[in-house]
């Protein structure tokens, strides 16, 4: 097409096509296939870092984790327990936490099952413990609000919960989030390169 053109056309063209092809491609996988996500707060720690702003914040590090979430494996499996996913905030969660956009959380509790908070801050779904190693005790002990309470998932919905239960707006506070809104799992961080690891 541009043979009949002068050379310096010819590479100009070719330079431009070629950088608008890197463009879409780029383009199409964020939105399709991964996605780049920051870490805003501290219902992760210590699984994933906040960047430490003020004084009582809860953020034990001095950059926030950026992570990585597969935008494209729900089409093809459901949700796991203890997936680490991003999610379209639900409106209740706009008007309980004051944020809105996504919010990255750990999936607890899945379709149909009833998740309950005892007295000690241990999770039980369905009258079984959960086993949650990356719950410490002293971050456990800090949760006193749900104590106590019980929630049933409703079908075609998820019950998620950060890791740092005390200081986390999660589903205990804004309930469920239907299938539709869950963009993937994180399944990498990058950045800081110190924390760099898959999941």
């Amino acid at each position: 097409m541009t043979a009949r053109l002068p050379r310096a056309w010819r590479v100009a063209i070719d330079w431009i096509v070629t950088i608008a092809f890197a463009i879409a491609v780029v383009l199409a996988l964020k939105h399709w296939v991964v996605n780049p996500y920051r870490i805003p707060s501290a219902s992760m720690e210590p699984t994933l870092h906040c960047a430490h702003e003020h004084a009582g914040d809860g953020c034990e590090a001095g950059r926030s984790d950026r992570v990585l979430a597969n935008r494209f494996i729900y089409r093809f499996r459901s949700p796991h327990r203890r997936e680490i996913v991003v999610f379209n905030t639900p409106k209740a969660a706009k008007q309980d936490c004051g944020e809105g956009g996504t919010f990255v959380k750990r999936l607890i509790g899945l379709p149909g099952e009833r998740v309950h908070e005892d007295a000690d801050g241990f999770i039980w779904i369905d009258r079984h413990k959960l086993n949650e190693p990356y719950i410490s005790a002293h971050r456990r002990s800090q949760d006193t609000e749900f104590r106590g309470e019980s929630w049933r998932v409703p079908r075609g919905e998820y019950f998620f919960m950060g890791d740092n239960r005390g200081q986390s707006c999660d589903s205990r506070r804004w309930g469920p989030v239907p299938r539709n809104d869950l963009i993937g799992p994180v399944f990498a961080t990058y950045w800081p390169p110190t924390r760099i690891s898959l999941r």
